[in-house]
């Protein structure tokens, strides 16, 4: 490749880019991210054997069908005035207990797709998204924004900061209170695989007061996103990763540790508005992260890229090395086990960007 093309098709930079992203664009924005934009329950493939993946299907198209009547707010009220206790009512919360690459987000996101109410009535987000959307508005506007809502889906549910989970347990209360339906989804640490429902017990029980209102369903299965296929393709050298940057279109080239820094400066809110119109993002020099914060600064933009389908070409450590012994093992390693994961994927699907 010349060098008048390679200045010609100059990459963008992550590092560049500071964006801005005012509140109301962050309440637009949770619906499924592009990546579940076309999922529905037929689209789901289970694992034949894995008889909870289908099972945990036919329980949520239940559900969502169950959805469609008038809000429920008003007839919660009534019962107030009502001379006999009501029945107890069904849960209206399920929560998709389960470990990584199981399908949990695709079943989310089919939940949110078959519920019979207007877009503007549904709400989907991460667990991240929520605590940012609260930081935005405040929490009595989130409530206020929400309680309209026929549905709220909270994707990768957080146990792992006190602080935030009582402040989204709070929240669901007061959404529960308004009649608003909940779905969220969290997952089953690796090394706690084949132990029943031990993330259902630790949502269940970090959301005390809101149990009642959650069926667990548990969905088995190994990651699909290793299932049969090949292994993610080890890093590129620094040339491969730069040309490649140059020849693609809409494509971004950062060095690694220069991104990290930035990630600091920028708020996780807006990472998602960083990789706005990326088709790709190229990294030179990918090292171990150094530090816990900077660790899960790049968990939220790894979520985001995956959402988003943007693949990652990059040279350096392949990202199974980037977070250390201490990190897997610490109180955050479902995390980081999510962004390997998601990562890998992305990295398999910029396998085609490298010219052979």
């Amino acid at each position: 490749m010349s060098t008048s093309a390679i200045t010609e098709a100059a990459p963008l930079s992550l590092c560049a880019r500071e964006p801005h992203v005012p509140a109301d664009r962050l309440v637009a924005e949770m619906v499924p991210p592009p990546r579940f934009d076309a999922v529905r329950f037929d689209t789901y493939i289970p694992d034949p054997n894995q008889p909870s993946q289908t099972q945990a299907v036919e329980v949520l198209a239940s559900f969502a069908a169950g959805l469609g009547g008038a809000h429920a707010t008003g007839a919660g009220r009534r019962r107030w005035f009502q001379k006999k206790p009501p029945a107890p009512a069904a849960p209206r919360g399920v929560y998709l207990d389960g470990g990584y690459g199981v399908g949990k987000t695709h079943l989310l996101a089919s939940l949110w797709h078959a519920t019979p109410a207007e877009p503007s009535l549904k709400a989907f987000g991460t667990f991240v998204e929520l605590t940012n959307l609260v930081g935005a508005l405040g929490f009595q506007q989130t409530v206020a924004t929400l309680s309209g809502h026929r549905l709220l889906c909270i994707d990768e549910f957080e146990l792992d900061d006190p602080g935030d989970t009582v402040l989204v347990s709070t929240l669901l209360g007061k959404l529960v209170d308004a009649g608003v339906a909940l779905a969220a989804t969290s997952n089953t640490l690796p090394g706690k695989l084949g132990e029943g429902r031990f993330a259902a017990a630790d949502f269940l029980r970090e959301i005390q007061g809101l149990s009642a209102h959650f069926r667990p369903l548990r969905i088995d299965g190994e990651d699909y996103r290793h299932r049969g296929l090949p292994e993610a393709p080890a890093p590129y050298a620094d040339e491969q990763v730069t040309r490649a940057a140059h020849a693609t279109p809409g494509a971004s080239l950062d060095d690694f540790p220069s991104l990290l820094a930035h990630l600091a400066r920028v708020h996780p809110s807006r990472y998602g508005a960083l990789t706005d119109d990326l088709r790709a993002v190229c990294l030179t020099g990918v090292t171990p992260v150094p530090d816990q914060s900077t660790a899960l600064r790049l968990v939220v933009l790894a979520d985001r890229l995956y959402d988003r389908e943007v693949p990652v070409l990059a040279s350096g450590l392949p990202f199974d090395e980037l977070f250390s012994d201490e990190m897997l093992n610490g109180g955050y390693r479902k995390k980081y086990f999510r962004a390997i994961s998601r990562l890998t994927a992305l990295a398999r699907d910029a396998k085609g960007l490298v010219a052979q």
